[in-house]
């Protein structure tokens, strides 16, 4: 592996003791009743079990600890912190991400014509069983023909139509910059002009790689790489209408999305996790390596814009992934909906410190593993 688990002690864990985790029960709750009801985590590299992880979640259930020090003890009782140590030494970093609210329409007009589309029902999912010789082994997704499995059209040949007539479409926003922000986080609320508001969440996408276009104008020198943010990115593109359609396709992952309720109006969209995220306190992490539902402490000197101007330390639960989101110590902060959150997501991009809190059903063989 290129890292490694080294045991700490929660008393070395910058500003535990001044956390406040008591919004994770509600989480962890939620949890529970999908491993038990639906279907267990997949198990990451790491290989916590979501077998083990129940342990911490029943425990959590039978004893209900009320506020912040009992919910501290908690895990003190249940867990073993470990820092996860990158082999070549280097930080973790954390960005952030959010849920829009995006003004819409149910049909197009001359003001709202720029669509989110639902699946097509052309689109398959590509795994080692079915993955053509010869198809980009990065591809997860792939256009189902009469011939075969051939790779989708991508957010230029969407864009110019591709989709159009089919009845994919789930409303329609006035900016065409609005929808590409909405399809980088993955979720968005729609508001209607009556009020209403229905959400959108992520149901699969062409299969294209991910390509940033912050780096894209930073590789320009159209934005400074040390103040590049969303806000930063969207003033360029305000700025220069006539090159959006070259920058935005450069990006040629594109998202397709379903429709969800919104139940509760405080709690985030439902992630990869199956349950809702939970503002400041949702970590996206590599799936690969990590099992949804697992707590982690992180810890940031730089970040301090999110806790009015003191350093990040929250406990977090692992609730969602992304494709950017690739190491042992990479997550995403769910910051919570709207422009506000939007504005705190925008500027996160901070090394930080890992550590996992793993269940002692499973913490025995990495203390043994250590030596």
């Amino acid at each position: 592996m290129d890292y490694r688990l080294v045991p700490a002690r929660f008393s070395a864990l910058p500003g535990w003791n001044e956390d406040d985790p008591t919004a994770l029960l509600s989480a962890m709750a939620r949890c529970r009743d999908h491993i038990r009801t639906v279907k267990p985590y997949r198990t990451g590299s790491l290989g916590i079990t979501a077998g083990e992880l129940l342990a911490l979640l029943d425990a959590a259930a039978d004893e209900k600890p009320e506020g912040p020090a009992a919910v501290r003890a908690f895990f003190e009782a249940h867990c073993v912190p470990f820092l996860i140590e990158k082999a070549d030494g280097s930080p973790g970093f954390v960005t952030a991400f959010y849920e829009p609210e995006v003004a819409v329409r149910a049909e197009p007009d001359a003001e709202f014509r720029h669509p989110f589309y639902a699946r097509p029902e052309d689109l398959v999912d590509i795994a080692d069983n079915n993955r053509p010789a010869g198809f980009p082994p990065g591809f997860a997704f792939g256009l189902q023909t009469a011939g075969g499995i051939v790779e989708h059209p991508d957010r230029g040949e969407i864009e110019r139509g591709y989709l159009s007539g089919r009845g994919l479409e789930i409303a329609y926003a006035r900016s065409k910059v609005d929808v590409f922000f909405a399809h980088v986080q993955g979720a968005a609320r729609l508001v209607y002009a009556d009020g209403s508001v229905r959400r959108i969440t992520y149901a699969a996408k062409s299969g294209h790689p991910f390509s940033a276009i912050g780096k894209l104008l930073i590789d320009r020198g159209e934005i400074d790489a040390a103040t590049v943010s969303m806000a930063s990115i969207r003033d360029w593109l305000a700025r220069n209408e006539d090159q959006v359609d070259a920058v935005l396709r450069h990006n040629r992952s594109f998202i397709f999305f379903k429709e969800a309720a919104v139940e509760d109006l405080s709690l985030g969209p439902i992630a990869a996790a199956k349950v809702p995220l939970v503002a400041g306190r949702s970590l996206a992490v590599d799936r690969m390596i990590h099992t949804f539902g697992l707590p982690f402490f992180i810890s940031s000197d730089s970040l301090t814009h999110m806790d009015g101007g003191k350093p990040f330390r929250r406990l977090m639960l692992a609730l969602d992934t992304g494709t950017a989101i690739v190491g042992p110590a990479r997550g995403d902060i769910f910051t919570g909906s709207g422009d506000a959150a939007g504005a705190l997501a925008g500027h996160v991009r901070n090394a930080a410190t890992f550590h996992i809190l793993v269940p002692k059903a499973a913490a025995e063989r990495y203390l043994h593993a250590e030596g």
